[in-house]
């Protein structure tokens, strides 16, 4: 079982608790006061309910529970003054008042009738600037590398109604190789470099720490400038190229008010629960998704990265254009895209198959610019893509 609260996860099965990429220290009654306040975060926990989880029964003082109390506190970020997370209800008890989304693992998952969840294993690489760089692996087959996009992270993507049906599909046609760019997901999130450049090194990097020599590269949105670029520098390991709701030239590029709009909201409200701002960013990337999805894509905000990270992985992303290096990719290519998605202009994927010689191009009916599993587009997109991997 997993707990994903703002920008931190409480692993159950590992004893874990980590904030970004960070793993923070936690004595073993803290991390079991912590669970326990989770777990029943749908009401107030007494005192002598605390005392029979954590220590058993056992006699406690108060002195001692409040420094429990506290130390759980100062791990996820609250206070006594500020009590953002863990509330203290007077002569009632405690209560955790946060936001919560819950996640059963494959290991517990495992154990229902539920089909098995595909491993992954999750590594480490590091950058020329020393930027550690996460990315994981799963399933046996051809090699396929998934570019990042805007704002991923692993062990949350793996797990989620949005991206979970895609990525485990895919896992179980190919050898899947992806990772959380520089400044979000487990990734290192304070860093100097967030730019065009620095992404696509990192893409170098991942692929040289997980030792592949040919393998096909699948760009989705920001990642579609990302793998061209790639792609062009060394085509002697691209066999095949995957574009999907990709742009050659950035947001700020085609629509600068736009952009300075969607810049605006994320410094004032990225992670919070104003509904205007979950509504607006939540219908550019997901108008037909269903409560349960847009509710993740919301946490997705805490969780990855922060507002300051967002809005400059926004600004570098927003400045592309490899409009130039199209007429110079020549391996295999196939371009889909979203005939209304609203994120990225149809036009932009048109532009993309039109410059690059010889890509195929697929119109999918759909107006989410990622494609979910009820959807019919859904079916047709994996298909294409399995069939185009297989030659």
């Amino acid at each position: 079982m997993q707990f994903y609260f703002e920008n931190h996860i409480l692993d159950l099965n590992r004893r874990e608790l980590r904030r970004g990429s960070n793993l923070i220290d936690l004595e073993p009654q803290v991390f079991d006061l912590l669970t326990y306040l989770m777990q029943n975060r749908d009401r107030v926990v007494s005192k002598d309910d605390l005392i029979a989880s954590v220590w058993g029964g056992r006699i406690v003082s108060d002195s001692t529970l409040s420094t429990r109390i506290n130390a759980a506190r100062k791990a996820i970020g609250d206070s006594g003054d500020a009590q953002r997370l863990i509330r203290t209800m007077a002569r009632k008890g405690f209560r955790f008042t946060g936001t919560v989304t819950e996640h059963v693992t494959s290991s517990a998952a495992a154990a229902s009738a539920a089909p098995a969840i595909p491993q992954q294993e999750v590594h480490f690489c590091t950058a020329s600037d020393n930027v550690r760089i996460a990315y994981a692996s799963a399933g046996q087959g051809v090699p396929l590398v998934k570019a990042a996009n805007w704002l991923n992270h692993l062990e949350y993507d793996w797990h989620s109604p949005i991206w979970s049906p895609f990525l485990h599909a895919l896992a179980a046609e190919c050898h899947l190789v992806r990772y959380d760019e520089r400044g979000n997901g487990l990734s290192d999130w304070d860093v100097d470099d967030i730019s065009f450049e620095a992404f696509v090194r990192d893409l170098e990097t991942v692929v040289d720490a997980a030792g592949l020599d040919k393998f096909s590269l699948f760009g989705i949105s920001q990642g579609c400038a990302v793998s061209i670029a790639y792609t062009v520098r060394h085509p002697e390991r691209v066999e095949r190229l995957i574009l999907h709701g990709g742009f050659a030239r950035g947001r700020a590029r085609r629509n600068p008010e736009q952009a300075e709009t969607l810049e605006s909201l994320i410094r004032q409200g990225w992670g919070s629960e104003n509904p205007a701002f979950r509504q607006f960013f939540t219908s550019l990337f997901l108008p037909d998704g269903n409560p349960e999805q847009m509710q993740w894509f919301n946490d997705l905000q805490r969780i990855t990265t922060s507002p300051a990270n967002a809005v400059r992985i926004m600004q570098a992303t927003g400045q592309v254009d490899v409009s130039d290096l199209l007429p110079q990719v020549r391996v295999p290519t196939l371009v889909l895209h979203g005939r209304n998605d609203a994120a990225i202009p149809f036009d932009e994927g048109r532009r993309l198959a039109a410059g690059i010689p010889g890509a195929r191009f697929v119109a999918l009916e759909t107006r989410n610019h990622v494609v979910l599993e009820h959807e019919p587009a859904w079916s047709r997109l994996l298909e294409e893509i399995t069939t185009f991997l297989k030659g």
